[in-house]
């Protein structure tokens, strides 16, 4: 009796993948091709040359109409384009090639090895370990560990761009923020805008260790 072939089951892949979602709200991950990635660098280093798409043309010599595909990504150009392209923008051919070709980000830290950091809460013993560095793109992070020692004194004047999270490790303080103040003991959290008045108002219980995520938009 010959053997019954397997019932090709669709939508599994599908049902898998569904199931393996992290639940985060972040977008999903856009692959761009290689006329999305030189479109994006001719793009960026004409606006940073102060040049319109039809000066940049001129200079370079080809229509208004190609470089505006080409920016889009909407065409592939030849090699001859991209040197006109080079040569116009006074760039070497492989920078319009160099975010296609750059890997993915990664920063690694071994434990105690952070970058001790000086910042406004130094001077009232607030020790910084910046934990890790972003690398490129519009958004910068800055993940800290703070330490406070016994001799640290309270500080409520931070303030700066972008928002802050931080994730109690250990000991206790009471954190303002604007006119309010929050109780921070191991495993509590908070989040906020940072361009309100904060800092810890009353040390409870010191040594207190700390995450502090700073994350904002670069300039």
């Amino acid at each position: 009796m010959p053997k019954r072939k397997p019932v090709k089951k669709t939508g599994t892949r599908a049902r898998v993948a569904a199931q393996l979602t992290t639940g985060s709200g972040a977008p999903d991950i856009v692959v761009r091709t290689l006329e999305n990635a030189i479109g994006g660098q001719v793009r960026e280093y004409r606006k940073h040359a102060g040049l319109t798409v039809s000066e940049l043309a001129s200079v370079a010599d080809i229509s208004t109409g190609m470089l505006s595909k080409i920016e889009n990504g909407q065409i592939s150009p030849s090699l001859s384009t991209l040197q006109l392209l080079a040569n116009a923008l006074n760039l070497p051919l492989t920078m319009l090639l160099a975010s296609y070709d750059r890997g993915r980000g990664c920063s690694y830290v071994k434990k105690g090895e952070g970058v001790a950091i000086r910042r406004r809460g130094t001077k009232v013993g607030h020790n910084y370990q910046l934990l890790g560095q972003s690398l490129g793109g519009d958004i910068a992070v800055e993940p800290y560990l703070i330490v406070l020692n016994k001799d640290a004194d309270a500080y409520t004047e931070f303030r700066h761009a972008g928002i802050e999270f931080i994730y109690m490790l250990s000991g206790k303080v009471s954190y303002a923020h604007g006119e309010r103040s929050y109780l921070l003991e191991p495993g509590d959290s908070i989040m906020f805008d940072s361009s309100e008045l904060h800092g810890p108002a009353k040390l409870i219980d010191l040594p207190a260790i700390y995450l502090s995520i700073i994350i904002y938009e670069r300039s």
